[in-house]
C-alpha cells in the first residue's frame, strides 16, 4: 500500500522563468510565502540561500505542538530548478521540488511539486490525509498569489530600479513584510535600529528618543519609508498619550532633519500616517482633502504629518500614507477578533452601525510602493481600501469566513470600560474613508472586496492554483 503522496501546485506568473527564478533566490523569498496564519520562525540557516547544501531550520506549531523542522536543498539548476527536502520534521519524508519553465510570449510558469509521507503509515494517512491535502491548497493558494502579485507590482516599475531604502519600523506589521517584498524585489535595504546596528547589514543605528541618528550611514539611499511609533492599541494613561504623540513626533523630526542634511537627499520619504486624523465623522465621506476631525489620535495625526517640514523644505517628495485598520493574522485588530469567532462568542460593537476603513496588509504594501515611484504623489495618500464597511457587515463575514455564529455583541459601555479613551476613538469611532488619490491613479487592489481579504489571510480560500493529489510516482 502506497505510504508516500505527491502534490501538485501550477499557475502562470507575469514574468520571464528568469525573473521568477530570481525573485525565488533573493533574500526575503520564504517570508514572502510564509502564510500569515502559519506560525513560523527562523532558528538557524546556513550555506548559500537556495544552493545545493543550503539549510534552514525552523520552530513551527502544529496544532498545540511546537515542532522543529530541519530542510536541507538537495537542487539546483539556475533559472529553472531549486529542490529541499526535510532532515527532521513532522513529516516521514518531505521533498518539495520548484519549477520554473518559460511560457511564450512574456510570462513563465511556477509549478510546485511535494511528495511527502505521514507518521505511522497508512495509519496516519487515514487520520490526517484529508487535513493535510486542505493544507497544502491553502498554502499554495496564497504562495501563487503572493508571488504573482509582488511579480506584477515589482515589473511595473522595473525601469526605475533598484533602490536602496531606508526602513525605520522594520519590525512591526507593515516593516516585516514590506522589508522582504522590498528585497525579493531586488531592492537593498537599510533598517534604521534603535541600539547596537550592524553595519555588515547595512543598518543604521538611531535612537529617536535622544535625538541620535547616524547621518553618515544614511548617505546613498534612494527612498526612505518611515514607519516607526509606539503602540496606540493600550489603555490611554497621560504617559501612555505622551509616548504615542512623541513617539511619532520627535522621532520623524529627527529623521527628517537628518535627511534634510544629506549631501545627496533621498528621492522621496514615504511617512506612514493614520487615518485617525479624520476623527468621528459619523456617515461623512471623507477623502484626502477633507479636513482634520477632533480627538486625541487626530491631533497626534496633525502634528505627525507636521514634523516632516524639513524634508519638504529640503526638496524632499513627501507621501503621508493615512492607513486604515490593517486586517491581516500577523497583528493587529484582526488577532484580537478571531480567537472569540471561532469559540463562538464574536459580533458587532456597539450596534455595529460605526463605518470601518479597512485595508489588507498586502495593499498596504502595494500601495508604499507605489509612493516611492509613483512622482505624481504628494501629500496625504488615503490607504484604504475602495469599500468601507460598517463594522455589523465585519463581524458578519468574519462568522461566514470562519463558519462562526456572529451575533453576541459587545455593548458600547462594555468598550470605554474596559478600553477608555482608546476604545471610544477606535472602536467606536465612525469614519468612512475613500481613497480618492489612489482610485484617480488606477491603483489595482489586490483584496477590494472584504471577504477576499479575510479568507486569503485566514487561509479559508484556495482559488488560484491547478491542484493535483495522487499517489508518489516510485510508490504507486
Amino acid at each position: 500500500m502506497s505510504k508516500s503522496r505527491m502534490f501538485d501546485a501550477r499557475s502562470r506568473m507575469p514574468v520571464s522563468a528568469t525573473e521568477l527564478f530570481a525573485w525565488h533566490a533573493r533574500e526575503g523569498a520564504f517570508e514572502r510565502l510564509t502564510p500569515a496564519w502559519e506560525s513560523l520562525e527562523v532558528l538557524e540557516r546556513s550555506g548559500d540561500g537556495i544552493r545545493e547544501g543550503a539549510r534552514v531550520k525552523l520552530r513551527m506549531r502544529v496544532g498545540p505542538v511546537r515542532q522543529t523542522w530541519v530542510a536541507r536543498h538537495s537542487k539546483y539548476i539556475e533559472g529553472s530548478l531549486f529542490q529541499d527536502e526535510q532532515e527532521s520534521g513532522p513529516f516521514s519524508r518531505w521533498v518539495h521540488t520548484h519549477r520554473m519553465w518559460p511560457e511564450p510570449p512574456a510570462s513563465s510558469v511556477l509549478e510546485d511539486e511535494i511528495v511527502y509521507g505521514l507518521p505511522l503509515g497508512a495509519a496516519g494517512q487515514a487520520v490526517g490525509g484529508g487535513m493535510v491535502r486542505r493544507r497544502l491548497e491553502q498554502t499554495f493558494a496564497y504562495r501563487h498569489a503572493v508571488t504573482r502579485e509582488d511579480l506584477r507590482r515589482h515589473a511595473a516599475f522595473a525601469g526605475q530600479g533598484p533602490l536602496t531604502v531606508g526602513v525605520t519600523g522594520a519590525t512591526g506589521l507593515v516593516g516585516s513584510s514590506l522589508v522582504p517584498f522590498l528585497t525579493t524585489g531586488g531592492h537593498k535595504v537599510r533598517r534604521l535600529v534603535r541600539g547596537r546596528a550592524s553595519p555588515a547589514r547595512g543598518d543604521v543605528a538611531w535612537n529617536p528618543d535622544k535625538g541620535e541618528i547616524d547621518t553618515a550611514a544614511l548617505e546613498g539611499v534612494d527612498a526612505v519609508v518611515h514607519l516607526a511609533g509606539a503602540n496606540v492599541a493600550q489603555r490611554w494613561t497621560p504617559e501612555a498619550k505622551e509616548l504615542i504623540l512623541r513617539s511619532r513626533t520627535q522621532g520623524t523630526r529627527v529623521l527628517c532633519e537628518a535627511l534634510a542634511r544629506l549631501q545627496k537627499k533621498p528621492r522621496v520619504l514615504v511617512c506612514a500616517a493614520a487615518i485617525g486624523f479624520y476623527g468621528n465623522r459619523g456617515d461623512d465621506v471623507v477623502t484626502e482633502v477633507s479636513p482634520p476631525g477632533d480627538g486625541f489620535l487626530a491631533s497626534v495625526c496633525r502634528q505627525w504629518e507636521a514634523s516632516t517640514a524639513a524634508a519638504e523644505e529640503a526638496g524632499i517628495r513627501v507621501v503621508h500614507l493615512r492607513i486604515g485598520v490593517v486586517l491581516d493574522m500577523r497583528g493587529g485588530a484582526l488577532t484580537q477578533l478571531v480567537p472569540p469567532f471561532l469559540m463562538g462568542g464574536g459580533g458587532p460593537v456597539a450596534g455595529g452601525q460605526q463605518w470601518l476603513s479597512w485595508v489588507s496588509l498586502e495593499d498596504v504594501l502595494g500601495l508604499t510602493h507605489l509612493a516611492l515611484f509613483n512622482s505624481e504623489l504628494r501629500g496625504p495618500v488615503n490607504a484604504v481600501a475602495p469599500q468601507a464597511v460598517r463594522q455589523g457587515e465585519l463581524a458578519r463575514t468574519l462568522g461566514k469566513v470562519l463558519s462562526r455564529p456572529a451575533v453576541f455583541p459587545l455593548p458600547a459601555v462594555a468598550v470605554r470600560t474596559l478600553f477608555g479613551e482608546m476604545g471610544k476613538e477606535t472602536l467606536l469611532s465612525s469614519t468612512h474613508v475613500r481613497p480618492e488619490v489612489a482610485e484617480r491613479l488606477g491603483f489595482p487592489f489586490m483584496h477590494p472586496q472584504l471577504e477576499d481579504a479575510l479568507r486569503f489571510t485566514l487561509g479559508r480560500t484556495t482559488a488560484g492554483p491547478e491542484f493535483t493529489h495522487s499517489a508518489a510516482p516510485d510508490e504507486a
